[in-house]
């Protein structure tokens, strides 16, 4: 995208930002003076202002500093998304050292890898995971397990109620192994400065399936962080005035860095959400009045279905934004509908991002629309379509691999030296770029549209097939729900199409409606395209951030052919 055509689209969004140098700590600690009297944060009802968070934030860094954290440790951030998971990521990064998200949900074996990949001395957790890491004690690096409770940052009445009905269930912990945060000295013997200074300083590590399916840790600086989040502050032309739900969780790029990050850059307030139900985020749509929304397509797909959302005024929303997964047109045109008759002119748009450059880095204007596309790239960031396993660009509208330019990208693949070269390459320009893995095509305006996952395409009859766009034709079936396509081995084909079904109503499942669903497809599709099976399912399974579980139905088809054949799964 060239200056040209940001001008042409864009008018009062900059084609470049003067990022402030240094870190993370230090571009917040301007918000926190800029709009001290403010919210920053709602916590299930408790406001924080930002002068308060700024108090807050010091005081775990003095806790942390004073249990032994320096300049270059690495911490493991087990948590939701809380103020005790934000409060430690901003402290951690003011002490100078690293914060290593984990899904607090993770396995033991999840945990253990995630913890020796970062080599984390320190790890902070709620008590109710605690079990998980003392029943690894002996396998990983940890000197000290922080722990703390959701409930302390409760409004007050709800904090007495959570710890009553809790009250039962508390933790014994190893004091020589573990602390309560809360119980520990806040105030520090000396000033504890920035010493993540350094716009190239790692920051965080966030975990990713990356561009070939195996968990990697994705480094991330200091520069990464700042640049990205005000590049969305900037997009969404944030301020005081703007409320974003923090629906998508902080051990992932998309949550960490649009709902909280990019926020608190522009002075607006993050409402955080550590369990995700649909009913209270409807209930907090009307009564909180966010002026954007964030989230997967599961995510609006799932709202659609809810009276208290359908039903709401919502007149207050600027834009919505899906990512993270492809947007069903199907999808958007009912959430468009739903917000024009509340009384509301926002649009669901797409945008489009990775982990390996922190999370969105390109979306569609908030005025704009062009069915399928994912926008152009954000200011300061760069993207092209070569051919695939080069870095020859090819001509705008054919398919190839999407390459990106610009500050966001990561620092690289921790401990992973190999991953990270056929990941960032240099080109002909002498610019290092980043190959996400993904197909799509740049149109001639600058517009990109996303095709698939480069390792998910597969060739039936010959031919290339792109699932997400099956998907999208057959979840504008009426009765659909949710669509998953996958790649089924076969002798005559190569790989014919099989797709998993979740419809509104699971009690039309049958032979009729199977073949109801394969001719809709066939009406709009090219023939080897077109699914020559279909598997209704009460539920299809999600990711740890809701978008559909391919390579889960991928195995599940696996397992099945090779009991079939006696072939013993490996």
């Amino acid at each position: 995208m060239n200056q040209k055509d940001w001008l042409r689209f864009y008018g009062d969004i900059p084609v470049s930002i003067n990022y402030k140098e240094g870190s993370m700590y230090s571009l917040l600690s301007k918000s926190i003076k800029k709009y001290a009297d403010d919210i920053a944060y709602d916590f299930l009802g408790k406001e924080v202002t930002y002068q308060k968070m700024g108090e807050q934030i010091d005081a775990y860094a003095c806790a942390f500093y004073n249990m032994g954290f320096r300049p270059g440790d690495i911490m493991s951030i087990i948590m939701p998304t809380s103020p005790q998971g934000i409060m430690a990521f901003y402290a951690v990064n003011k002490l100078g050292g690293v914060a290593s998200f984990i899904h607090p949900l993770s396995t033991e074996n999840e945990l253990e890898h995630y913890l020796n990949m970062s080599h984390s001395k320190f790890a902070l957790t709620l008590d109710i995971f605690y079990e998980k890491l003392q029943n690894i004690r002996s396998k990983v690096m940890l000197e000290k397990v922080l722990l703390t409770r959701i409930s302390e940052h409760l409004p007050i009445l709800k904090k007495t109620a959570y710890e009553l009905i809790n009250f039962s269930k508390k933790v014994k912990v190893d004091n020589n192994w573990s602390v309560w945060v809360e119980q520990q000295d806040f105030s520090c013997f000396e000033d504890v400065e920035d010493k993540n200074n350094h716009c190239d300083s790692l920051a965080a590590i966030l975990y990713s399936g990356g561009t070939t399916g195996v968990s990697k840790g994705v480094m991330l600086t200091n520069k990464n962080i700042v640049s990205e989040g005000m590049q969305v502050a900037a997009w969404g032309k944030l301020d005081e005035t703007d409320t974003i739900l923090a629906i998508l969780p902080i051990f992932h790029g998309f949550g960490l860095s649009v709902c909280v990050n990019s926020v608190l850059v522009a002075g607006a307030k993050t409402i955080l959400i550590p369990k995700f139900t649909v009913s209270e985020v409807a209930k907090l749509i009307r009564k909180k009045r966010p002026t954007f929304l964030i989230g997967v397509p599961t995510l609006f797909k799932a709202l659609l279905g809810e009276k208290q959302f359908v039903n709401s005024n919502l007149s207050f929303l600027k834009a919505a934004f899906s990512g993270a997964d492809t947007l069903p047109r199907v999808l958007k045109e009912e959430f468009d509908t739903v917000v024009k008759q509340n009384g509301g002119k926002a649009n669901l748009l797409e945008g489009y991002g990775l982990t390996e450059a922190v999370t969105a880095i390109m979306a569609m204007p908030m005025d704009h629309y062009r069915e399928g596309s994912i926008g152009i790239p954000f200011p300061d960031m760069d993207a092209k379509i070569v051919e695939p396993g080069t870095i020859n660009e090819v001509k705008h509208g054919e398919v190839g691999e999407i390459c990106i330019n610009g500050p966001a990208v990561m620092k690289g693949y921790l401990n992973n030296d190999k991953e990270t070269a056929e990941t960032l390459k240099t080109h002909e320009d002498g610019q290092i770029w980043l190959h996400t893995g993904d197909l799509g095509y740049r149109d001639n305006d600058g517009f990109f549209y996303f095709k698939q996952r480069l390792k998910r395409m597969f060739k039936s009859s010959g031919m290339n097939v792109y699932p997400s766009e099956v998907e999208n034709v057959i979840c504008q079936h009426e009765h659909v729900k949710f669509a998953c396509v996958i790649g089924v081995d076969d002798e005559n084909q190569i790989s014919r199409i099989k797709a998993f079904v979740e419809l509104s109503d699971m009690s039309l499942a049958s032979e009729e409606m199977e073949k109801q669903i394969i001719e809709f497809t066939r009406e709009r599709l090219i023939k080897w395209s077109c699914p020559r099976e279909v598997e209704f399912m009460e539920k299809l399974p999600l990711t740890q951030i809701g978008k559909v579980n391919f390579r889960k139905l991928e195995e599940r088809e696996n397992e099945r052919r090779n009991k079939n054949t006696g072939i013993a799964s490996v």
